[in-house]
């Protein structure tokens, strides 16, 4: 026996997903201009910054694990963050095998900036909306990431 449906909860289910596909692609758009563009930051840089920010230098799997990226990802990701002068690689004393990622000045400048201009962003674009629904957006938002996760 299948379950009643209700037409406005599938239609707004059907929108969600349109507007999934939309974030998704313009994330795409972002991706595509970080790589052609100097300075422009993907998604994945600003993350990867803001976690060297918050915690420090760290090697290169645990950037990987706390960006939910692979390895081989978070290596290029680091090599074009240190490109661009925004994080250094270094040994720890004593350690020959391992490398930690380190924010330098440039990209805790570069972090505070793009953070900042988020926040603008957001707070512009979400002014008709109150708290609740912020905190119903964040959870919508991270229930989609575990269904991508699960496709």
């Amino acid at each position: 026996m299948t379950e009643p449906t209700d037409p406005a909860r599938d239609r707004a289910i059907a929108e969600l997903a349109r507007a999934a596909y939309s974030l998704s692609a313009a994330d795409s758009r972002l991706r595509g201009r970080a790589t052609r563009t100097p300075g422009a930051l993907s998604l994945t840089h600003a993350r990867a910054l803001r976690i060297l920010a918050e915690e420090g230098p760290l090697p290169i799997g645990r950037l990987a694990a706390t960006t939910e990226t692979t390895g081989a990802a978070t290596t290029q990701l680091v090599n074009g963050l240190a490109t661009a002068g925004y994080v250094t690689r270094e040994r720890p004393p004593g350690d020959k095998r391992s490398v930690l990622v380190a924010l330098t000045p440039a990209g805790r400048h570069r972090h505070e900036e793009r953070e900042r201009s988020l926040a603008d962003a957001l707070n512009t674009a979400l002014a008709p909306h109150d708290t609740e629904a912020l905190h119903a957006a964040t959870d919508i938002l991270r229930h989609l990431a575990g269904i991508y996760d699960e496709l």
